[in-house]
């Protein structure tokens, strides 16, 4: 927590000016200078107009105006955040030339890169220094405590900004030299260890009887209640001139001092991070002047109302800053939220709050941010927050809300520019019911409004904001025309705009020009019309997918949008060739444009972009080679060609992709044997060269350690030969292995029942590529399904229509996780594996058209998740297991054409039933219950059965939306960074 304090430095030397009239500067303090820049790299050019006889002219200096002595160098890096201006990036010393300017009272160097260096140990000369700021400047080594004869100091920053990285300095053993500072009113250690000082930190800060600031953040001070057991708690806790204390980051854990109700005077105090647990502290109630309390990331348990009551002996609560997010409190808002009538910011995000917020909110005149976000808040908003005419940002995100917004709930809140509701995951109920033509009193400049209810119209109430930089209105039922004019109003300062998943019609204006806008998200809509460009040079995410844009892809793509990092543009109507100007976006690392009417080769151009990481054709009209010269050091991850009419071999050059992680060839004309190249690409998880006409032996590397993470194999439909390598065996991720209608012979390799992550669960993480649209056909339940994003739920085993032959190994009976076993139109013998039943997971099991001999197994019986079976074709015998899950499997063709089998559901009765008559055929009077169990045994699988078909339906929605949702999870998160 950085102060707002604002404390009053009194500079002894007089007025300052950094355009003297009547005195230039000092010739040996411009000598000085310019030594000192001697040794500066500046590779920014921020000292260049260090020239001139004028030092007081320079930047950064100022002198004072009837002596024309320097008494200020500030050279704090007004750039600290940017990549494009650099700071001093290199330097071998600070040259003690600065000795010269005998008069500095004033010197800061913060947010500079000083690569380690010590702090100069002549600092502590510069005898006129009231002020000093070296922080986040990437000093190193130990403080030299000649800073201690810097007497006259009133402000001394040694800290650090995590974000920047902060200084690595080390204190020495002790930090007595701190004492000496007896006029310093602003201390900051920050990042600092100070546990390798035991107490000393202590007994020098209780010696500083100006001190009005303390931050000490991220110093390693363990608990401070044992730190402080040997000095006097009482003058410690006595400083009566402290007004700000920063401890955050540290890690108290408990007891809380009660001494902090010592400091009475204390106005700001950060305690976030420190390990707090338990009750919040009472001992923080007696603070009553306190106005900015920050105990964000603690661990409090239960809720807020006896904090609140903690304040009830201050006559004034002055509290004016509150934050308690991510706290783990759990607990209704209480009704005396409102007494803090002082309040202006309010964070109680990432809680677990439940609830509706009470009336009294609207008691909070002064409040101007309130963030409720990522709660369990389930209940109401009461119409007293339209009070709240003070209010300028709200947060009710990710919280599951009831009832309806109306225009009450706004009605004064006159000066709100940041309002966000509803959730990034899950649909909320919660409504928007304002009338179409109301106009709120406010002009907003972020609206997040996700997956909530505003539609069907797009009201006045949005069309009026024409002060917007970011929109995210994701998934709101909104389904009327674009307003084109509210577009053109808004675009010049637009920063975000995402108003995906709704169903907008019509086209896009063609002429909008955005040049601050960086993130575009448009899709899965119902626009038409062709593919609006528009100037938008900062955009990096560009996502029109899942609309009906129709027409080619604009040539002149890279000039309108040339630095986009992302461009989905799939599931469209676009037809025509890849523009070559796409190979001219250096900065472009995602290309989607799947499922549309593109056509031509695919340009060797897209082989040479070294930094796309992500490429998906799938679904056009490509044909021809596949080109054979990819680039050495290019960084794609996920490559997808699928489904369109490429031909020749699988190109060699695929080996230099080591970075792949998903490789799709699959539904081409491909020919040829697998490259042995593709060993190299080490990431690979999943490949797919299904439905081609590859031939050949499958390579033994496909299971070496080189490719040690596949997880997913599918050769389905080739011509592949040979026998299956035991080497498969070792890959301990995969649980899809799909090497159908082929023609591989021998036999079953008993190690498959080895695969890990099918037996046990905690060997299985399907790493698939999130980030992507990926789509895998594969045989599951007697028909072909395509599986999105929950590809990875599924574990299968498919070596169907080969002519594999011996016996079907006992091992597989291990693979209790494994969900399909697909073993149908081989030639295999004996019988079936009598611990069948241990695949409690199996639900599908095919093991027709073969030469399987002997009774079906009773084990058989046990799996209770089974769908879908098929026995046929086969030369079993005996009676059909009964029982469970096959009560409901009633066809008689999964069994048809085994003359020796008998019992339901085959009208076949076996030889011992007319004796012993079944159970079925008994007077329920007499013989009890059995029919009936066997209805309810029947339903009780028909809900089994229900619930996978259930799945399945899922599994096949056309729109994929639930995809959509899941693939945009990443790209969404990035969404935050643009406001």
């Amino acid at each position: 927590m950085r102060s707002t304090t604002q404390l009053c430095f009194c500079l002894a030397s007089g007025e300052l000016s950094s355009s003297v009239e009547t005195n230039s500067c000092i010739e040996e303090e411009r000598r000085a200078l310019l030594i000192f820049k001697r040794h500066l790299v500046d590779p920014s050019g921020r000292l260049s107009s260090w020239v001139g006889h004028d030092c007081c002219r320079w930047e950064g200096i100022s002198c004072n105006n009837l002596t024309g002595h320097v008494v200020k160098m500030d050279l704090r890096n007004p750039y600290p955040y940017s990549y494009y201006d650099p700071a001093y990036e290199k330097t071998q010393l600070i040259n003690a030339s600065l000795l010269s300017l005998k008069h500095l009272n004033y010197l800061d160097l913060s947010f500079n890169d000083f690569h380690r260096i010590q702090v100069p140990k002549f600092f502590g000369e510069l005898k006129s220094l009231q002020y000093l700021n070296l922080s986040s400047a990437s000093f190193g080594g130990e403080i030299p405590p000649s800073l201690g004869n810097l007497s006259s100091l009133n402000f001394l920053d040694l800290g650090g900004d995590p974000s920047l990285g902060s200084n690595q300095l080390s204190s020495s053993r002790n930090l007595n030299w701190l004492s000496r500072l007896s006029s310093l009113k602003y201390l900051d250690l920050g990042g600092m260890n100070l546990s390798t000082t035991g107490v000393n930190w202590a007994y020098a800060v209780n010696m500083l009887p100006s001190l009005a600031e303390l931050h000490l953040p991220d110093c390693q001070i363990e608990s401070i209640s044992l730190s402080l057991q040997s000095i006097n708690l009482t003058s410690l806790f006595n400083l009566t001139s402290l007004i700000t204390l920063d401890l955050s980051l540290n890690h108290f854990g408990d007891p809380f001092p009660s001494e902090f109700a010592n400091f009475k005077s204390l106005e700001q105090l950060d305690l976030s991070y420190t390990g707090l647990k338990g009750q919040i502290p009472k001992v923080i109630g007696n603070l009553c002047k306190l106005k900015v309390l920050s105990l964000y990331g603690n661990e409090f348990n239960g809720g807020l109302e006896e904090f609140w009551r903690s304040f009830s002996n201050c006559s004034n609560i002055q509290l004016e800053s509150l934050d308690l997010s991510s706290c783990e409190l759990g607990s209704q808002l209480p009704v005396s939220f409102g007494m803090f009538r002082s309040l202006q910011n309010l964070y109680l995000g990432g809680n677990s709050l439940w609830g509706s917020i009470p009336d009294s909110i609207g008691n909070l005149s002064s409040l101007k941010t309130l963030d409720l976000s990522s709660n369990m808040m389930n209940g109401s908003i009461p119409q007293s927050l339209g009070q709240l005419s003070q209010l300028v940002s709200l947060d009710l995100s990710s919280n599951p809300w009831e009832g309806n917004l109306t225009e009450a709930h706004f009605i004064n809140l006159t000066r709100l520019q940041d309002f966000r509701a509803g959730d990034s995951y899950n649909h909320t109920s919660l409504i928007f019911d304002m009338a179409y033509d109301w106009v709120p009193p406010f002009k907003l400049h972020t609206i997040y409004i996700i997956n909530c209810h505003i539609g069907p119209g797009f009201g006045m109430w949005l069309q009026s904001q024409t002060e917007l930089r970011a929109i995210n209105l994701r998934g709101n039922g909104i389904s009327e025309s674009l307003p084109k004019d509210w577009l053109l109003k808004i675009s010049s300062q637009l920063i975000q705009l995402d108003l995906s998943y709704n169903q907008f019609r019509g086209n896009l204006p063609s002429n909008l020009k955005s040049p601050k806008l960086e993130l575009i998200d448009l899709s899965h809509n119902q626009l038409d019309g062709p593919l609006p460009l528009w100037s938008a040079t900062k955009v990096t995410n560009f996502d029109l997918q899942s609309n009906s844009f129709f027409g080619p892809i604009p040539s002149n793509i890279d000039q309108m949008m040339p630095n986009l990092n992302s461009l989905y543009l799939s599931e469209n109507h676009l037809n025509g060739n890849i523009p070559r100007s796409i190979c001219n976006m250096q900065q472009l690392q995602e290309l989607s444009l799947f499922e549309n009417h593109l056509n031509g080769t695919i340009p060797p151009f897209v082989y040479n972009m070294k930094q796309l990481q992500i490429l998906s054709l799938r679904s056009n009209q490509f044909h021809g080679e596949f080109h054979h010269a990819w680039s050495v050091g290019s960084n794609m991850r996920y490559l997808d060609v699928s489904q369109n009419n490429l031909s020749g071999n699988i190109p060699t050059s695929l080996g230099v992709l080591i970075s792949l992680v998903v490789l799709k060839l699959n539904n081409n004309n491909f020919e040829g044997e697998i490259p042995n190249s593709l060993q190299n690409c080490s990431d690979l998880t999943s490949i797919d060269l299904g439905d081609n006409k590859l031939f050949g032996k499958i390579p033994q590397w496909m299971g070496g350690l080189n490719v040690s993470m596949l997880n997913m194999i599918r050769l389905r439909s080739n011509n592949f030969s040979g026998h299956i390598s035991q080497q498969l065996c070792n890959l301990q991720q995969l649980h899809i292995l799909d090497l159908s209608h082929n023609n591989i012979s021998g036999t079953i390799p008993k190690c498959l029942g080895n695969l890990a992550s099918l037996v046990n669960d905690s060997q299985s993480s399907f790493d698939t590529f999130y980030d992507s649209d990926e789509q895998t056909t594969l045989t599951l339940k007697g028909r072909e399904l395509v599986y999105n994003n929950t590809i990875y739920l599924v574990k299968s085993i498919d070596l169907s229509s080969n002519t594999l032959q011996g016996e079907i190994p006992e091992e597989i009976s291990s693979l209790i996780l494994l969900g399909t076993l697909n073993l149908s139109r081989n030639q295999l013998t004996r019988k079936i594996p009598s611990e069948i039943g241990n695949l409690h997971w199996l639900e599908t099991f095919d093991l027709s058209h073969n030469h399987l001999s002997g009774q079906i197994p009773q084990s058989l019986s046990y799996l209770t998740s089974l769908s879908h079976l098929n026995l046929s074709y086969n030369n079993l015998s005996g009676r059909i297991p009964s029982g469970n899950q096959l009560q409901t499997l009633i066809d008689p063709s999964i069994y048809m054409e085994n003359p020796s089998l008998c019992g339901v559901p085959l009208s076949t009765k076996c030889p011992r039933d007319d004796i012993f008559p079944s159970k079925d055929t008994k007077d329920m009077n007499e013989g009890g219950n059995d029919e009936l169990w066997f209805y309810v045994s029947m339903v009780l699988g028909f809900i089994t059965s229900w619930r996978y078909a259930y799945f399945q339906f899922f599994d096949n929605i056309k729109d994929k939306v639930a995809l959509a949702i899941a693939l945009k999870v990443a790209r969404f998160q990035r969404m935050f960074s643009y406001v």
